[in-house]
């Protein structure tokens, strides 16, 4: 009987890394974006700051605490000093990991939701074009066509243009309790408005598939939009029922065994 490989957790993070800083994908260049996975209860890895996705390796990824990150997004504000600071020393051996991303605090807290192991965030270049259009914030809660349903969920968590670091992640904490409560799940993706995207999933695969749906539904919208016709948004009814049909889950799940192959 054939036995699947076991990949560790930084591996699967680096090789998902790859895939979403590679140039032809137009997700990130130079240093942008970044990715974090849960490395065990106490502990998660993240991007270090100034690595670049395209060609990034293990070294490039920092191992942080949790609690330290997570007490300092509950607690007060911090000047730009304390945060430096603070994430220099969140590190799980400050002389051998580098200082990690400054969106560490938005990690740490999207990794404690449940279900979710892998976070990557991106700044795709058309879903950039259409978070700086006017209505943004409700084509997130739209549906265009049933796959952006099963990659992505009934709907997108919005956040508004907030300051990178903590004040960025205390804004996605509201968004998604804000969404948590309306849809009783977390968002698989969120808008980070004039700014880019983060999809999160159980596995490297859920967020891959999740960040290029998102990514396919900007170019729809942003078509649709230039068309100068009368938008046709899928109905609450229509999403509702693609979101709840076992075919659709069951369709989900080849889909993501399919891309792990």
């Amino acid at each position: 009987m054939l036995g699947f490989m076991v990949i560790p957790i930084l591996d699967e993070l680096v090789a998902l890394s790859l895939k979403l800083g590679d140039p032809l994908a137009d997700l990130a260049i130079l240093a942008e974006g970044n990715a974090s996975a849960k490395a065990d209860d106490e502990h998660f890895y993240v991007k270090a700051s100034g690595y670049s996705m395209r060609n990034i390796g293990a070294e490039g990824f920092s191992k942080v605490l949790f609690a330290p990150i997570l007490e300092a997004l509950n607690g007060p504000d911090l000047t730009d000093v304390a945060v430096r600071e603070l994430l220099s020393s969140s590190r799980a051996d400050p002389d051998f990991y580098p200082r990690p991303s400054v969106e560490t605090f938005m990690h740490a807290y999207l990794l404690q939701l449940p279900g979710v192991n892998f976070i990557g965030h991106t700044h795709p270049t058309p879903l950039i074009s259409l978070l700086s259009v006017e209505g943004c914030k409700e084509i997130a809660a739209m549906r265009l066509f049933p796959d952006e349903i099963v990659c992505c969920g009934p709907a997108t968590a919005f956040v508004p243009y907030t300051d990178p670091g903590l004040p960025l992640a205390r804004a996605i904490k509201a968004s998604v309790e804000e969404f948590a409560l309306k849809y009783e799940m977390a968002p698989k993706t969120i808008w980070l408005q004039n700014h880019g995207l983060i999809a999160v999933g159980k596995s490297a695969s859920d967020v891959e598939s999740a960040t290029f749906m998102a990514i396919k539904a900007a170019r729809a919208w942003l078509g649709a939009l230039t068309s100068g016709r009368k938008l046709n948004p899928l109905t609450e009814e229509n999403v509702n029922r693609i979101h709840t049909r076992p075919d659709e889950h069951y369709r989900q799940e080849l889909l993501w065994a399919m891309q792990r192959a």
